[in-house]
């Protein structure tokens, strides 16, 4: 395991708490009061049930939601007060991965990857071709290029997904469930690539169900239940001897799935 930096997080969220409209005027906390920081190079694992508020979480990271209170900085600005050009600059040093690969089905896999760096960026389309390909061939997709999501199977786009936000040469890499979509065989090759790039010290955010994944990469584990952080520490201590019957009773059934 990589050690971690005793820097400055590089994400720091105070007090977050968002609420989801219900029915009527009643309201939901899909996030309630969460706190967390995260240091450069340090892996942090989020698990829990499904509706816990994991994804929630990544996406006020990432400004595609914003907390209805608290604060929240990623790289030493509050993402929740930018906008315009200040925010698809601080975005465009977040990387982010999805449950559902969210690739545009109508561009090829080149172009999916390139999209971005040409339009905000403004990289050259031979520059941002070069290093599409470069990506494309770490991934062991080199020979797919010209391809559209619709003719790869769920692990070759997941792995174009993350290509794609590698070209952003981010400094965070977010990834919420980017196995659970996927057909068991072929959840190694995504897993594969995200222990490479934790082997190589990026900073990385993982929502997962992958229990011996987290075990495995993660610096730091945290349990979420019913949008509340309800335990957090290193995986022996919140994987291996969870001290909330919460956690137990999660674990126990994941495990036993």
């Amino acid at each position: 395991m990589n050690q971690t930096s005793s820097s400055q997080p590089v994400i720091q969220v105070k007090s977050i708490t968002k609420f989801y409209k219900g029915r009527g005027a009643s309201k939901t906390p899909a996030l309630n009061n969460v706190s967390l920081d995260v240091t450069k190079g340090q892996k942090v694992v989020i698990c829990g049930p499904s509706g816990s508020g994991k994804s929630t979480l990544l996406r006020c990271v990432n400004a595609l939601e914003t907390p209805d209170s608290g604060e929240l900085y990623v790289l030493g600005s509050d993402i929740t007060k930018l906008k315009g050009a200040e925010l698809y600059k601080a975005r465009s040093r977040i990387g982010m991965v999805f449950q559902h690969f969210e690739l545009y089905p109508h561009l090829t896999v080149l172009r999916n990857i390139t999209l971005a760096p040409t339009n905000i960026l403004k990289l050259s389309s031979a520059d941002a071709n070069a290093k599409a390909m470069q990506l494309l061939e770490r991934m062991g997709l080199g020979q797919f290029s010209d391809r559209y999501p619709n003719q790869l199977s769920g692990g070759q786009r997941q792995r174009v997904a993350i290509a794609r936000a590698l070209a952003m040469s981010p400094e965070i890499m977010l990834f919420d469930e980017a196995t659970s979509a996927l057909d068991p065989e072929m959840v190694h090759e995504v897993l594969d690539v995200m222990r490479q790039l934790a082997d190589e010290g990026m900073t990385m955010l993982i929502a997962t169900h992958e229990m011996n994944f987290a075990k495995e990469v993660s610096d730091a584990v945290v349990f979420m239940d019913q949008g509340k952080i309800v335990e957090q520490g290193s995986a022996q201590e919140v994987l291996v001897n969870p001290q909330q019957e919460r956690t137990k009773l999660f674990l126990e059934r994941v495990l036993a799935s």
